[in-house]
């Protein structure tokens, strides 16, 4: 919730919408009936139960006392505030016509709201509420996540009259919360940016269906990069399923853009959650088939599909197939060192020997090799900057794993090293960071139980 708006009478029904949906959620966080929340506020709990629906807005006097009973920092307040100083006339109490919930339509807007103390409380709403929010003075305060500026949050609103060409200020916008976000999963991990990620694709998505028929290549284009970032940080905070879930809808997306390169890119993206997921059959086949991919496909996406079937090989133990699927990426991006289009993923421009060999370290552990593993990783961690903190402490918890792993392991600096990802680990919500920690932690206790330095990282792990 940002900055106080001016009221306005056609914000009334939103906002009781946005009211109501918060209440429940709060409500139903601190697992207190409508009945113990009309005695903790001293209110009727049958106006809150329509409060709740969206037809009734509960007097400030009495916002405050249900601020102070479900601990929510005055975001109820903030909310209540939005709506005129004299609200409709007593026959407007049921819910107008675009105030009705319907969460369960397909055609919905979800906003996020923090409290002082940091949670987020999600809500819904339909379409037609989310254009009267951007539309009124409480613009500034229920902002969809992400779209903090009122001419695009305007443009927005427009687009979502009716069919119509795309805007390109608001793909442009979108765009560039897009590359920000990229730069920051580098430092912060999942936990701060799905929320907002999320919501974002929801307004693409939105748009989709609101540009008319044959105008809509460009947001698919757009909506087809955010899937496939939702489905990367899902997979780095490791959920799976979801990650799964998010890049078969960037493959749908891509293929409906016609856009090829993308088509192929989501193949290697698949391939990768199947690293994962300890399916070295499905690693193999589906970055083989992103290198069979007909159309406009850049050497530099061969060269990471093949990278990716390499992964496959060393996993099954397949050395000689593992050392030329990597030799071939090699090849691919010494011939090919800047040959990516403006329009390729975001990946791609930043992929070159030297990340190559970065994200071979792990396949030469599993290739039987961990002394290569070790000095990939011991120089990738010095060249790593040190606001990157996501990076540098998934690199350290992987050597963690690498120097138990050879012929003369040293479970003391392992154990060291994983102690001192935990906290990061904590606060990016990384599930990459989460499973290598982890599988140390299964290793130390098996071989090294009696080890001071082990117990010290189960118990912080446990924590």
């Amino acid at each position: 919730m940002n900055e106080k708006a001016l009221p306005d009478p056609a914000a009334q029904p939103a906002v009781q919408a946005v009211f109501g949906l918060a209440l429940r959620r709060l409500r139903t966080e601190a697992g207190l009936s409508l009945r113990a929340l009309g005695k903790a506020s001293h209110y009727d709990f049958t106006r809150l139960s329509r409060a709740e629906r969206g037809e009734h807005l509960v007097d400030p006097a009495v916002v405050r006392a249900l601020d102070e009973a479900l601990h929510s920092g005055g975001l109820l307040a903030r909310i209540r505030s939005l709506a005129p100083p004299d609200p409709a006339p007593r026959r407007a109490s049921r819910a107008a016509p675009g105030a009705t919930m319907d969460a369960g339509s397909g055609d919905t807007v979800r906003l996020e709201l923090r409290t002082a103390d940091g949670r987020i409380v999600q809500v819904t709403l339909t379409r037609r509420e989310f254009s009267h929010l951007l539309a009124t003075g409480a613009l500034r305060a229920v902002l969809p996540a992400g779209v903090t500026d009122l001419d695009q949050a305007d443009r927005v609103r427009r687009m979502l009259d009716g069919p119509r060409r795309p805007d390109p200020q608001v793909l442009d916008y979108f765009r560039r919360l897009l590359a920000e976000h990229y730069t920051a999963d580098k430092m912060l991990g999942p936990r701060q940016l799905l929320g907002p990620v999320m919501a974002q694709l929801d307004v693409l998505d939105g748009l989709r269906r609101h540009v008319a028929p044959g105008a809509e290549q460009p947001v698919l284009r757009l909506l087809t990069q955010y899937a496939e970032f939702a489905g990367w940080l899902h997979q780095d905070a490791g959920e799976l399923p979801a990650a799964l879930h998010w890049s078969d809808r960037a493959s749908q997306w891509a293929q409906a853009a016609g856009d090829d390169e993308m088509v192929a890119y989501m193949l290697v993206r698949k391939s990768n959650i199947a690293t994962l997921d300890s399916d070295p059959a499905a690693v193999i086949g589906l970055a083989a088939a992103a290198q069979q991919v007909r159309g406009d496909v850049s050497p530099k996406l061969i060269a990471l599909a093949s990278q990716q079937e390499a992964r496959g090989w060393a996993q099954l133990g397949d050395v000689d197939r593992f050392r030329g699927c990597l030799d071939k990426a090699a090849d691919l991006l010494r011939d090919h060192p800047d040959e990516v289009r403006p329009t390729a993923p975001v990946y791609l421009h930043s992929y070159d020997l030297s990340t190559l060999e970065e994200q071979s370290a792990s396949a030469f552990r599993s290739a039987g090799d961990p002394t290569k593993a070790a000095a990939i990783l011991e120089r990738k961690i010095q060249e790593t900057p040190a606001h990157l903190a996501r990076d540098r402490v998934h690199l350290r918890a992987k050597l963690a794993n690498v120097v138990v792993a050879g012929v003369d392991p040293d479970p003391l600096r392992a154990a060291e090293l994983g102690i001192a990802c935990v906290e990061v680990c904590r606060q990016s919500g990384s599930g990459r960071i989460a499973g290598e920690l982890r599988a140390l932690d299964r290793v130390l206790a098996r071989r090294w139980p009696e080890l001071p330095a082990a117990r010290s990282l189960h118990e912080a792990l446990a924590a």
